[in-house]
Formats: C-alpha cells, structure tokens, sequence
C-alpha cells in the first residue's frame, strides 16, 4: 500500500463526496411533489399530462396501506408482463438471433429477479434473450425497480419530517417524477458517454468474423470439430449498461457482464460505472440530511457507510494482492496478485475495488470472476451481502436499511445508558423496534433457511462446481446474493435448474418485498407521532460517538448471523489454503 495508493483512494472517496453533495441538493427537488428543478420547462408539462392520462390526482396523498398497495400492484403488473415476454419472445419482434421462449422457471426467475431490482442471471444475456427482451422486459424494470426503492426511502423520510400526520405521500406521484427528472435524464447523459467510448448501441443482427488461426474442440459425441468463425454481439448495450448501474441492478447484457469489452472497454469506463453504481444511493444518505434540518446526520450515516466501503476494499484488495499461496509455494511470483478471473486491462486492484462496491451497493454488475477470488477476497462481497445491502446500498433499499439499523442502535445504546430512545424528535417504542427486529430476521430466514435447504438437498448439491468449504461458499452467495436483491454470483454454481430458479426467486420475493411491509408500516407509525422537543438528554445522531454506535450495531446485530458458516465456508478454506491443502 503505497503512498500513491492512499492518494487513489482519497480521490476516489473525495470525488464520490463531492457527487454525493449536488445529486442530494438535486434531490430534494425531485422528491418534493412541488419542487422545481432545472428540467421544468421541458419536463413539467409531460408530468402534467402523464397524471390526466392515468388519472393521478397530485394533490391526494396515501397512508402507508395504501402506499404499500399502489407500489406492490404497479410491481406484481410488471412482473407478469415481463413473464410473459421472455415465455412468448419468439413471437415478437426485434429477435434477428431468432432466439426461443424460456421454460417456465427461467421466465419465473428472470421476471421475479428484474422486478426485485436484483437482476440475477441464471442465463447467458447474449444468447438467450432478444433485443425486445431486453428492452422492453428486461430494462423497463431497471428503471421501475429502481424508483420503487427510492420511493420507498422517500416515503420513510417524510415520516420522520412529518408530525401527526397519516400520510405519507403519493407513490405514484413518487413514481412519476423519480423517472421523469432523475433516472431517464441521468441514464441518457451516461449512455451517450459510454457510446463515445466505444460501447455498442445498435439493433444490429450479430456480426460474424472468421477466426485468423482455427480452433479445434471435442465435440459432444467425442469428435473433435475445427471453429473457424466467431459471434460477435451486437445490441442496445450502452442504454442497458448506464441504467443497469445507475438503478444499481446490475443485469448484464452479455454473460460476462461487466468484464466484456463491449460493456466496460477501458479503465475510464470503469471508474465511470463504479461511480454510476455509486451516485444515488451515496446521495440519499446526505439528503436524509438535507430533508430533516440536520446536514450533520447525513453526513454522520454517509461516513458510517463510507468507512465500511473502504474497510471492504482494503481487506479484499490485501487479499488479492497477496496471490493465491498455493502457486506462490510453487514457486510463482506473487508481485501481480491474483489474477485468476480479472482482466488484465483493470488488474486486481481495479477489480478489487469494483467487486467490493457492486456487493455493497447492491448492484451486482461484475468486471471480474468473484468465484475466482482467494477466500478472504470472496468473503469481502458475500459479507457485504449479508450485513442487508447497507454500504450505501441499494437505490433506496439501502437508505432505508441503513435506517433500520440507526432506529436499533437508538434504542439499545439509549436503554444502556438510561435514556428514552428517540430519534429525531420521534420516539422509539416496542412497536417501531419489533418491526426494525421483523425486517432484519427476513434477511437471514430467507438466506440461512434457504441455503440449509439447498445443502441438505439432491437438487443442491447437483449444481454444484466444487466441494468442501468453497462449495459452501458458492450456495450461501447465491442465496445472499438473492435475498439482498444484488444479483452477482460465485460462478461455479449451476444455478439453472426448476429447483434453483423457483427457490432463489423465492429468496429474491422475499428480500424485497417482506422487507418493504415493515418498512412502510415504521413510517406510518413515525409520520402519526407528534415531535417531542429534542434536549440535552437525547442521543446524539451526529458525531463520531453516534458513528461509533451505528457501526457497531451494522456489524454486530447484522453479521453476526452469518459468523457460524462464515467460519465453515471461506474463512476455513483461506486456512486450509494456507497450509497447503485443498478440499
């Protein structure tokens, strides 16, 4: 770690500081259904005409049922129009590839996981779904998932602002201007950068090139056959890549995602994806801030999410750079890390630092093979996973868990010293605490439950490309990765089968949407209490002590579920690994 290292990381942060401060100042304009942003002329008369067509009234406003029944309905309608796109593909138009229906569990899996914001793939993108696919199925959820999560921050927000009051605003309104002024402009500007670095944007049928030197493989009958010629995929990719990142869903146009040159050509693109991935949900946390009259507290939750960012980063990129011991006890120089999975015009600390933030901030879009990483280096992305998505997060989920957490940290800190939980002038009573506890047990129902099931199964293990502790490792991600709605995945596990596809869309259901009915409920119960003047006895929400106790409670009450079969999945193969023994 050289002197030129901390300043990388430095500039990295300061930049991601720096963004996170305008796009917050931006969004408490979108946020407000009144306020007025530099986009109104052009925009405000479509939103205008946008609520007659559908009938929105602006001015009426919901309660948390009805909240949560307007955003569970717009997402259910999505979800089936999307199944039934990917089951009738072949019948629509823009498929030049010519490519069939998914079976039924594909469709179910691929339909669940785009409306969830998770975007896990249990297919190869490039050769299994059509142009139409794509964008009319496919990306329509990068847009509508993502504004669900950050209506449903909003939502919460607005609940801690208000007094006595049994609304909580309007999603569809919510809905309407987050797409309107936020994600639609935003994905256009970065699209037209990615085109102008080389990023495909085409409705091109694929491009065929003939290979200069053949290649010979055996074929499935034991023959071997001469390859002569090669696909080269062509699409809509640059508008599919920034919204993929932006909304933080991570779906990949082709199968290896962000690592594909057409997806992520130079080092350029990468740090601007990492910093697409980034942008929104770094900028909510400093507009929670901005939205309750307390700049500090944004910044104090920005910096609890930002220290648990580069404590990932560090770890995983020592890990990595450290080399694989094995080959290095053979005699292999470890001076270039790693670099089993990664491509070679990122290197390792570039696919370190990309992997540590797609698992924090739920994206799940990758450049390298996370299944390849030491054990050490792959218990960094799975433990983000499992803390609940909350290192920033995912758009909006991740504010709102984040919340979940400081709501705890409030009432067990403010119990051990005497004074009556509070958080920021509202009260902090049974009720809100079970059903902060409620949130976070479904996180690890849903992941422990359903990888023991996996384990103990026929169907589990079948899938599975390793033994031992990493084998382990690869059903835990796959199910932590779908509860968290991140989407990344250890590789080595076949995941496409009716078993796998029904169970992880289960998984992914349930992080979702078994997560928002608690959250929703918490802000009914905030918005109806009254404010409580706010003295010198209160527990402070900003400072180092507030981000002290906030830490504490992420690691403690969040990962400490996980530490048992953390322990028997990569922490006992990083020491099996380092005394040269294998599973």
């Amino acid at each position: 770690m050289t002197t030129s290292f901390w300043l990388a990381l430095g500039l990295f942060f300061g930049g991601l500081a720096l963004v996170s401060w305008a796009l917050a100042l931006y969004l408490r304009q979108v946020l407000d259904p009144e306020g007025k942003t530099w986009l109104d002329p052009l925009i405000r008369p479509l939103e205008r005409w946008t609520y007659r067509l559908c009938g929105i009234d602006p001015r009426k406003e919901e309660n948390w049922k009805g909240y949560l029944g307007s955003l569970l309905a717009f997402n259910l309608v999505g979800l089936l129009l999307t199944y039934l796109i990917l089951r009738i593909q072949h019948e629509l138009p823009l498929n030049p590839q010519g490519f069939g229906p998914l079976s039924p569990d594909l469709a179910f899996n691929t339909a669940v996981s785009f409306a969830t914001n998770t975007n896990w793939q249990s297919y190869a993108g490039e050769s299994t779904v059509s142009y139409f696919s794509q964008m009319v199925g496919l990306v329509l959820h990068n847009f509508t998932s993502a504004a669900t999560g950050i209506a449903a921050a909003a939502a919460l927000i607005r609940a801690l602002v208000r007094t006595g009051s049994r609304t909580i605003g309007n999603f569809w309104v919510d809905l309407v201007r987050i797409h309107y002024y936020l994600l639609l402009p935003l994905s256009f500007a970065i699209a037209v950068v990615l085109v102008s670095q080389g990023v495909p944007q085409n409705f091109s049928p694929y491009a065929r090139a003939r290979l200069v030197e053949p290649v010979v493989l055996p074929g499935p009958d034991g023959k071997e056959r001469r390859i002569e010629t090669q696909e080269i995929v062509q699409g809509p990719i640059a508008s599919q890549e920034a919204i993929k990142q932006l909304g933080t869903n991570g779906g990949g146009y082709t199968n290896a995602n962000s690592a594909h040159p057409y997806e992520n050509p130079t080092p350029l693109t990468n740090l601007i994806e990492i910093y697409n991935i980034l942008c929104i949900p770094a900028a909510l946390a400093v507009y929670l801030g901005l939205a309750v009259r307390r700049r500090a507290h944004g910044w104090a939750v920005w910096g609890v999410m930002a220290i648990l960012l580069l404590g990932g980063i560090l770890v995983c990129w020592q890990a990595e750079a450290g080399g694989n011991p094995l080959l290095v006890a053979q005699g292999l120089s470890p001076i270039d890390g790693n670099r089993e999975g990664k491509e070679a015009r990122f290197g390792t600390l570039d696919s370190a630092l990309f992997a540590v933030v797609t698992t924090a901030v739920s994206c799940g879009a990758v450049n390298s093979l996370h299944d390849s990483y030491t054990p050490l280096g792959g218990l960094i992305p799975l433990f983000n996973m499992e803390m609940g998505e909350v290192v920033f997060g995912g758009v909006g989920s991740g504010l709102y868990g984040m919340l979940i957490f400081v709501i705890l940290g409030v009432f067990l800190f403010g119990l051990m010293i005497g004074r009556t939980p509070e958080y920021l002038g509202k009260k902090i009573g049974a009720s809100e605490v079970k059903l902060a506890v409620l949130s976070m047990l479904v996180l690890t129902l849903s992941i422990l439950g359903l990888s023991a099931w996996a384990i103990a199964s026929p169907w589990g293990l079948a899938g599975l490309g390793n033994g031992g502790p990493h084998g382990l490792s690869e059903i835990l991600y796959a199910f932590s990765s779908t509860t968290g709605n991140n989407g990344s995945a250890f590789a080595g596990l076949s995941a496409n089968t009716p078993w796998y596809n029904t169970t992880l869309g289960i998984a992914m259901l349930a992080g979702r949407y078994l997560m928002l009915v608690p959250v929703l409920r918490l802000a009914g119960l905030l918005a109806a209490q009254k404010k409580v003047a706010t003295g010198q006895a209160a527990f402070p929400v900003s400072g180092g002590l507030f981000m002290v106790l906030l830490l504490a409670t992420v690691l403690i009450v969040g990962a400490l579920n996980f530490f048992p079969v953390l322990a028997l999945g990569p922490i006992l193969e990083h020491f099996l690994l380092h005394a040269g023994r294998t599973f």
